[in-house]
């Protein structure tokens, strides 16, 4: 079940939720029910306050769950649903999950789609049992976990950014303002969107939560615009969307009087902003995470691409849902989480400033001329943990030891990275621009890490209420304590001892639970003699069990209590050097997250380079013009498939695509299936993606001017929850195409008009074509098997034909994978449905009926084929007998792998004697 259109309710203000009678509501005049115990009536009043979320409630070591959220939880946890009592007559349904468990279960409950609010208790139980024997501990919510709002590691793909949006329309939708927030990271995003924009940028970013006014899903554009998010939404009320109190939450946090240091905010992005924090603080309870400011941009500084074409060309993930065999699996090589994200972030939003751009292609030439250096970082990157992930967990006040331990190895491994980076070997007058940021904002950060050094033991726990986790010598009260606790365990064994001796019960043992502390226990045989003078005197009976008897002694008991005392002392204490040590590490939040930057852009700089030197890309040159010159161009993913493979290299090609006079803007693209021709669409569209985020290209040379839009309409699928048919779906996204691609676009078309009668389709793809050419001016790439339209090159001066070469040889076809100038003048469809193993019968019936028709369509185009072709009347015939050649029959007899240089000659002339005999 999604929980993704629940309304969420109205912030409340948090407060402690004491006991409170509530009156139940009567199931009939007649029926009596009892009022619910104080227990459910505080549980009832808090699910009251959350009613869009499920309530884990905390009972001792488990997270309860009751009625309807219980249901719900048993059937997506696959968990027991058991029963509590009676409310309003009716068994309580229950299920619980323990909490040392709980965030394997949290993340399946958040995947399928729900909210969690968790609710601690907050109060001693002792202290409860002041206010009346029948007191309640107090409870309250501590954090509200979405889809949105998650920092834990266990919860998150530490690849990839989870952001949590906000969407904010003004005057009508006029005015549009998304923001997005990684609170995992702090990253802290605003930009100002146009409608026919937003789809595009909502595929682009992914959120996992997309947070809008409850008054806009009722809007038929917004509902098109928000399509394929639907599960996504987390509806607010249209007041959190102010952007006066967008601007006063800004200054606020950031402890400035104006916003101008950040960028020009309209009204519309700080509304968007003020809806994104109000959620995290209402979450959070109150927290925040380390926000960084909030970086302003502008739709123009990235290449606008639809959902679309991000699903066509598989830069995330394939058609099929999964991230292997995608654009992003096959260049990733960056070691680290935070350097996978900048890769990932990088990809979806390739640049269009051909000066940021370049100066990215600079890091990567810096690190592809320097091995040296390239694998010295690397090395240093696989020690570095994710600091930006443990920096944000420890603001939130969800962090551990380990969460220290990962910013004290982080910082250690960003002082090596700066020592290789501007070292002797490395002079910093020759590092790039942004190396030299880099190297600075990697900064000294010695003292700190030497602190934390010598504060935490090498072994920590998960959580700092385990204790074990501060250096013996750091702290000299606790070590003291740690000192009585350890030395009084020594105590115990000597009085186990003592005892036993005392007895004379080699079997007795002194033990300790949670409810009797320490105690004596012996076997049942032995308990009359220590019930009996003069035993008795100095054993204080305690518990009988079936088979033992517990005692204890004023001598334990005293000891215990000392035991326990420092035992919960040297806790406390250790609680003490945590929160100090967290208080050293947030203090120098902004200088650690500069560090984590740095480090997160040497992984891509360094796997971009690895990527490189691995593939033999090329540096592409990238211009503010119109050209678009690719020489050697390859498939980058499928390059790498048939390297796994072994199978015959990549076939490069050239693409030349312009306004100058010597080119053409756009390429009809004629051949059959299988021979490519969706292959060389795609991989020109990929290697202006990968230019422009800043990566070389799998080229042997590339000139590239820039690309302000992609479009791509490739492959066919249909979209039936939203009545859409195959070729509706074609329709929709061409429409797209034609209607905003500019003369900086690049537009990949693939057999458009497939889907409908042929001369529809024909006509379709025709005024496609002319509307490219004369409308559009832009780049296109238009593969197409009606080869009637490359009668348009005669027509259109801006259109070229290319055709995917092929070779014909006894009655089969050879796919070349070549791209040559001029037009095909067959599909081969035939052939490849030969290949594809369809029954001989129907191959030769086939050809039957194609030669009846282009024979047909040569004496009179108007002549009734159909009326002539009884096709389902007609007889189907076995093939013809095949013919086997001599040289066949010779080539049969022959092993490649056994033949000497000299006998592969002899045999070459062999064959062709046996040619010319036939």
């Amino acid at each position: 079940m999604s929980m993704g259109l629940v309304t969420w309710s109205q912030p409340q203000p948090v407060r402690s939720f004491m006991t409170q009678n509530l009156s139940p509501r009567p199931e009939s005049k007649k029926a009596t029910v009892s009022a619910p115990t104080p227990m459910m009536a505080q549980y009832l009043e808090i699910k009251q306050q959350n009613p869009g979320s499920l309530l884990f409630y905390r009972m001792g070591d488990f997270y309860e769950l009751f009625f309807e959220d219980a249901k719900k939880a048993s059937a997506a946890l696959d968990i027991t649903l058991t029963k509590r009592g009676k409310h309003l007559g009716e068994d309580i349904p229950m299920c619980g999950v323990p909490v040392h468990a709980a965030e394997g279960y949290l993340q399946r409950l958040i995947r399928s789609g729900f909210k969690v609010a968790i609710c601690e208790q907050t109060e001693d139980p002792q202290e409860a049992k002041k206010r009346g024997s029948k007191a309640v501990v107090r409870r309250e919510i501590v954090r509200l976990v979405t889809p949105g709002t998650l920092t834990e590691d266990t919860l998150l793909d530490a690849r990839a950014h989870n952001y949590l949006a906000s969407l904010a329309v003004l005057r009508g939708g006029s005015e549009l303002g998304l923001a997005w927030v990684d609170m995992s990271t702090g990253d802290f995003h605003v930009l100002q969107s146009a409608q026919k924009d937003l789809s595009a940028l909502l595929a682009r970013l992914e959120p996992g939560e997309l947070l809008c006014a409850d008054s806009i899903l009722a809007l038929p554009d917004f509902t098109e615009m928000l399509s394929g998010f639907e599960d996504r939404i987390t509806p607010l009320p249209k007041v959190q969307f102010n952007s006066e109190t967008g601007a006063r939450r800004l200054t606020e946090i950031f402890k400035v009087q104006a916003l101008d240091a950040f960028g020009n905010f309209g009204k519309a992005e700080l509304a968007a902003c003020g809806a994104v924090v109000g959620y995290i603080e209402l979450t959070q309870v109150g927290k925040l995470p380390a926000l960084k400011p909030p970086k302003l941009h502008r739709m123009t500084s990235v290449m606008a691409m639809d959902a679309a074409t991000r699903n066509n060309l598989e830069l995330i993930k394939t058609l099929g849902g999964e991230r292997k065999g995608s654009l992003l699996d096959t260049i990733d090589r960056t070691i680290t989480g935070a350097g996978a994200r900048a890769l990932q972030h990088r990809l979806v939003g390739p640049l269009t400033d051909v000066e940021t751009i370049q100066a990215r292609h600079d890091d990567v030439a810096y690190l592809v001329e320097r091995r040296e250096l390239r694998d010295d970082l690397r090395a240093a990157l696989r020690l570095a943990p994710d600091i930006e992930r443990a920096l944000s967990r420890l603001h939130l006040g969800r962090g551990g030891p380990r969460d220290l331990a990962a910013i004290r190895d982080g910082l250690a491994q960003a002082a090596i990275m700066r020592t290789h980076l501007c070292g002797d070997d490395n002079p910093l007058s020759a590092l790039t621009r942004n190396f030299t940021a880099i190297a600075e904002n990697l900064g000294d950060h010695g003292p700190l890490v030497s602190h934390l050094t010598e504060a935490l033991t090498e072994e920590l726990p998960l959580q700092a209420r385990d204790g074990g986790f501060v250096a013996a010598g750091f702290h000299a009260a606790l070590d003291d304590t740690r000192r009585l606790r350890d030395e009084s365990r020594q105590v115990i064994a000597g009085m186990q001892a003592k005892y036993a001796d005392l007895a004379e019960v080699k079997t007795l043992k002194v033990r300790h639970n949670n409810v009797l502390g320490y105690f004596i226990e012996v076997t049942a045989q032995h308990a009359d003699k220590f019930l009996s003078a003069p035993l008795s005197e100095t054993f204080i009976h305690r518990q009988t069990l079936a088979n033992n008897v517990r005692f204890t002694t004023v001598e334990l008991s005293e000891l215990d209590t000392k035991i326990s005392k420092a035992r919960d002392q040297a806790l406390a204490l250790e609680l003490e050097v945590f929160a100090g040590l967290v208080d050293d590490v947030l203090q120098q939040t902004e200088q650690i997250r500069l560090a984590a930057e740095a480090v997160a852009a040497l992984d891509v700089a360094s796997a971009l380079a690895e990527l490189a030197v691995e593939g033999r890309y090329v540096r592409p040159h990238l211009d503010s013009s119109e050209t678009l010159m690719i020489k050697g161009g390859r498939h980058p993913v499928v390059e790498a498939a048939l390297k796994r493979q072994g199978d015959t290299p990549f076939v490069a090609n050239d693409c030349a695509l312009g306004a100058d006079e010597e080119l053409k803007r756009i390429w009809l693209v004629t051949g059959p299936n299988m021979a490519g021709k969706s292959t060389f669409l795609r991989q020109n569209a990929l290697i202006v993606i990968l230019a422009q985020m800043g990566s070389f290209v799998p080229a042997d040379e590339a000139r590239i001017g820039i690309v302000d839009r992609l479009f791509s309409r490739v492959g066919a699928a249909d979209d039936l929850a939203r009545g859409r048919s195959t070729f509706m779906v074609e329709m929709v996204e061409t429409a797209a195409i034609l209607n905003q691609a500019g003369s900086k676009a690049l537009v990949i078309l693939d057999e458009v008009g497939r889907g409908t009668a042929t001369f529809d389709g024909l006509s379709i793809a025709w005024a496609a074509v002319e509307h490219l050419h004369e409308v559009n001016h832009s780049r296109a790439l238009f593969a197409t098997h009606y080869h009637e339209m490359t009668t348009l090159a005669d027509q259109l001066p801006s259109l070229g034909n290319v055709t995917m070469k092929v070779k014909e040889w006894d009655g089969d076809v050879i796919f070349l994978h070549e791209v040559a100038q001029g037009s095909a003048d067959r599909s081969y469809g035939i052939q490849v449905a030969k290949l594809a193993g369809l029954p001989a019968a129907v191959i030769t019936r086939a050809r039957e009926v194609l030669e009846h028709l282009e024979e047909t369509a040569r004496k009179d185009s108007s002549d009734p084929m159909m009326d002539d072709l009884p096709l389902f009347a007609a007889e189907i015939k076995d093939p013809p007998a095949q013919h086997v050649s001599l040289v066949e029959e010779a080539l049969e007899e022959i092993h490649p792998d056994d033949l000497s240089p000299r006998e592969a000659m002899e045999l070459l002339y062999r064959l062709k004697a046996l040619s010319q005999d036939k």
